[in-house]
């Protein structure tokens, strides 16, 4: 849905809230995983025409951060809009608390969005996180939006290494043996990414979508074009 010069399209649904510290950080943890849904909004992955690359890229200082967030239309893979949006650090580096750090400057490059994607896709986890709260899952309750984690590397869970070709995948899962996450491979022969429902999408869903935005690479483009936006803004 296109906007106008004049209205943001895309809302944030729920303040987000920065903690004191990691005690607070966990609490407004537990109170966004109440309110995660994983049921999905599509009833196939194939109506999906618009997704949204959302990445952060860190000065040398540490201390600056660029977001940016690319909408692409799947199959053209023409750009729909981008949005860089600079900012501070706010939050430490701490392993399991990455949306603290990067959720507000994610914000602010969202909110500025004149186009309104299907779906939210996010460089980091959603479910497939200890306390089942990554970035996508985070961010995709603040705006109420599907929203789906793609992260380069593993975080949390137990899996086993997938078949070596395109399409091949195997599931992440919990010491209770839950599955929350998918690992897949979307190239013959590369690295797998690894794919978690954040918000209003479930597992099998969340894993289709991912593969729909597969172009030339190993990432998903729209999260390859964001990845390029931020670090360009960076430099």
């Amino acid at each position: 849905m296109a906007g106008n010069d004049l209205v943001t399209t895309v809302l944030i649904a729920r303040r987000f809230e920065l903690p004191k510290d990691l005690a607070g950080a966990r609490e407004i943890q537990k109170q966004l995983r109440r309110q995660i849904v994983l049921e999905d909004e599509f009833g196939d992955a194939d109506e999906v025409k618009t997704v949204a690359g959302c990445d952060v890229a860190y000065a040398r200082d540490g201390q600056k951060l660029f977001a940016a967030v690319v909408v692409v239309e799947i199959g053209s893979w023409v750009i729909k809009e981008k949005i860089t949006v600079s900012g501070r650090v706010r939050f430490p580096y701490i392993p399991g608390f990455l949306s603290f750090r990067e959720g507000p400057v994610l914000l602010e490059a969202i909110k500025r969005l004149k186009t309104e994607p299907d779906v939210f896709l996010f460089d980091g986890q959603g479910i497939a996180h200890p306390r089942r709260v990554g970035i996508a899952s985070h961010l995709g309750v603040i705006i109420d939006k599907v929203s789906i984690g793609c992260a380069k590397s593993h975080l949390y869970g137990i899996y086993e290494e997938p078949a070596r070709g395109k399409g091949a995948y195997s599931f992440i899962r919990d010491e209770r043996d839950e599955k929350i996450g998918t690992v897949l491979r979307t190239k013959d022969g590369v690295r797998p990414v690894f794919v978690s429902p954040g918000h209003r999408v479930g597992l099998r869903m969340a894993a289709e979508i991912v593969q729909r935005c597969i172009n030339k690479y190993r990432l998903p483009l729209p999260l390859r074009l964001a990845h390029i936006a931020a670090n360009a803004g960076i430099k």
